[in-house]
């Protein structure tokens, strides 16, 4: 489903399937016979209605588990704003291809199927202290290339990303949507000293001065600050909406990649779980204004989906128990 225009792709954007409650409702019910004390596995037992709600189905499965990373180059790394040069995502996305990232590791480890799909690396958005990152037609090339990633038949979908510099262009996303000082919202990505901290928040400052005119609007400002590879994220969430798959949300930049699907339709993100809050410094007030909460805190800061790939394990954990768990009945055991 590609996208011709902006006006197609707020189209999609607001107009979004809804949940099969009553799916959920017969798991949650189903939580309830089981030989436990009631709700005393805590999340496990949100995540299992969650998976039936969204998959349409009381005995959800999770035979096809997709993680896809998308790989973008942005022209803000010219603002000194990373630790790493520009040309290591390039260099980053031959090491997936050899199976050397972590990403490799921890979605063999998970059972999940995992692909890389490069836009246009060899050529940087542009610099957005400058100009626009894309223009309206790049930017909907980049959210049809995500759209179009989400396999047919997954059962839950997990997204990515790699390219220096994204950091910069998450938090300038998050600062035009939810506001706050430049300052809030960085971190150290790729591991920026102080100096580095105050570099990038002076080029989100800038960046956002630039672009005022499409701050108003969360697609012109997510084509106007972000960057190919978050499009893309943006566009295989919406997939997954329109396809009732659930997803798990990696780190900041695919949250910020996310969250102008939520700003467009206050059910924009139902269909997504938080993985994980990485140690980015803005993740964790991105989730609380997005409402979510994350299953995992570990410390991450990698991006690639890693944090993602490890909530599989969770989310595998909570249909394995859901499914194969004996209720009071068959166990012959009474109920207190």
């Amino acid at each position: 489903m590609p996208f011709n225009s902006l006006d197609d792709f707020r189209a999609a954007c607001t107009s979004l399937p809804a949940g099969n409650e009553a799916a959920a409702t017969a798991a949650l019910a189903r939580q309830d016979t089981l030989t436990k004390p009631q709700g005393s596995l805590g999340r496990l037992e949100e995540i299992a209605a969650w998976l039936a709600r969204w998959q349409g189905r009381p005995m959800p499965r999770l035979d096809k588990v997709q993680v896809v990373v998308f790989a973008g180059s942005h022209g803000v790394t010219a603002q000194g704003v990373s630790a790493f040069p520009a040309e290591v995502t390039h260099q980053m996305v031959a090491n997936f291809a050899a199976g050397g990232a972590a990403i490799n590791q921890l979605a063999r480890q998970a059972g999940a199927a995992l692909s890389v799909v490069p836009l246009e690396v060899e050529r940087p958005t542009a610099d957005f202290t400058q100009a626009p990152a894309m223009d309206e037609a790049a930017f909907l090339r980049a959210v049809s290339a995500g759209y179009a990633a989400l396999a047919p038949d997954a059962d839950l979908a997990c997204f990515g990303e790699m390219g220096i510099g994204n950091t910069t262009a998450a938090s300038a996303i998050a600062a035009a949507l939810f506001g706050g000082e430049p300052a809030k919202w960085v971190g150290r990505g790729t591991g920026v000293d102080d100096a580095g901290l105050k570099r990038k928040a002076a080029a989100i400052e800038k960046g956002l001065a630039r672009n005022q005119a499409a701050l108003g609007d969360p697609l012109k400002t997510a084509a106007a600050l972000g960057g190919r590879e978050l499009a893309a994220i943006m566009g295989a969430t919406l997939a997954a909406r329109h396809r009732n798959v659930p997803v798990l949300l990696d780190g900041f930049v695919c949250t910020a990649a996310a969250a102008p699907l939520l700003k467009l339709n206050p059910t924009g993100l139902s269909h997504a779980m938080a993985a994980h809050v990485s140690a980015e410094a803005g993740h964790r007030a991105l989730l609380a204004a997005l409402g979510l909460k994350p299953l995992l805190d570990l410390g991450m800061r990698l991006g690639e989906g890693s944090g993602a790939a490890l909530a599989i394990n969770v989310v595998r954990s909570a249909l394995a128990c859901h499914a194969g768990m004996a209720s009071f009945a068959e166990a012959g055991v009474s109920e207190g």
